[in-house]
């Protein structure tokens, strides 16, 4: 995973959290914009999300943020 990627998923699950609570759940597309400004990026981000780690639809803020910053 490109570090421009994992800063950004590290920073919207802060976010998230922050404003939602410790129980909050996100989707990959909570790291994009509504706009397919970048669909390489957007790519890399939903096999990692989908084919590597096999999550569902929606997963825990907090499990995300913590498996990208064990990487």
């Amino acid at each position: 995973m490109r570090e421009s990627l994992r800063n950004k998923i590290i920073a919207v699950c802060d976010a998230k959290i922050a404003s939602k609570g410790s129980g909050v759940g996100l989707s990959f597309y909570a790291f994009f914009s509504n706009k397919n400004t970048d669909p390489a990026l957007l790519m890399e981000a939903a096999e990692w999300w989908i084919m590597t780690n096999k999550f569902d639809h929606f997963e825990k803020a907090i499990k995300i943020k913590n498996i990208v910053e064990a990487m």
